[in-house]
């Protein structure tokens, strides 16, 4: 996999293309969360609608979960827990299901899947901070 990325107002744009493989994936996140930490962005759109592939379930699990503990672990070099990112995919690497996005967001990570770049460019908005996002706290006391 290969991923073009240019920092854009506090947004960083990647543009992902190529084969999918679950060490791939994680490596060039690895490179995505370098350049975010460098621009000291706070939102991210991944716009990988050009890889192909299919991931496997596990594989989906398994790359959510280390993107979720790799922004963990860069919030020593600076990096915002609420730090935004959209994934803009085709099927069959988007999964209809969302199976690695809840995986992410039930880590803590701030992350939508969309099928839509319109979409996913409005939900990355400044302005546009916490729609669709639960916070754990507020989810807990309704729970009580």
């Amino acid at each position: 996999m290969r991923q073009d990325m240019r920092p854009d107002s506090g947004l960083l744009r990647v543009c992902a293309t190529g084969q999918f493989s679950l060490d791939e994936a994680q490596r060039t996140f690895v490179e995505m969360m370098e350049a975010v930490a460098l621009h000291k962005t706070d939102r991210v759109l991944v716009d990988g609608r050009t890889i192909k592939g299919n991931p496997l379930t596990m594989e989906r699990f398994f790359y959510g979960e280390f993107a979720a503990g790799t922004v963990a672990r860069y919030q020593e070099r600076g990096l915002s827990l609420a730090t935004r990112f959209a994934y803009v995919l085709r099927e069959p690497v988007l999964d209809p299901k969302k199976f690695g996005e809840t995986v992410a967001v039930n880590r803590c990570m701030r992350l939508k899947v969309f099928d839509n770049l319109e979409e996913a460019i409005k939900w990355l908005a400044p302005d546009s901070g916490s729609k669709g996002m639960i916070r754990r706290d507020n989810a807990n006391k309704a729970e009580s």
